[in-house]
């Protein structure tokens, strides 16, 4: 999955926990009773990778940089 498509399908899942929130605070009875906390863990599986990523371009600058010399 790209950046873009990631970025896409994380607005998604925040959309829908957001709908299946009110739902259950309006105390309508959910669907699957589950599926806040898949919802909630799949958002959180999609912001690691993106901070994992996010992490790698920062060591790969970091390891390219060349490193100052001591007096």
């Amino acid at each position: 999955m790209d950046e873009k498509a990631r970025a896409e399908k994380l607005k998604e899942l925040r959309n829908e926990l957001m709908h299946e929130r009110g739902v259950a605070a309006m105390g309508g009875a959910p669907p699957s009773p589950g599926k806040i906390r898949a919802v909630r863990r799949n958002i959180a599986r999609i912001l690691t990778i993106i901070g994992e990523e996010e992490r790698a371009k920062a060591r790969a600058a970091a390891a390219t940089k060349p490193k100052g010399e001591k007096a």
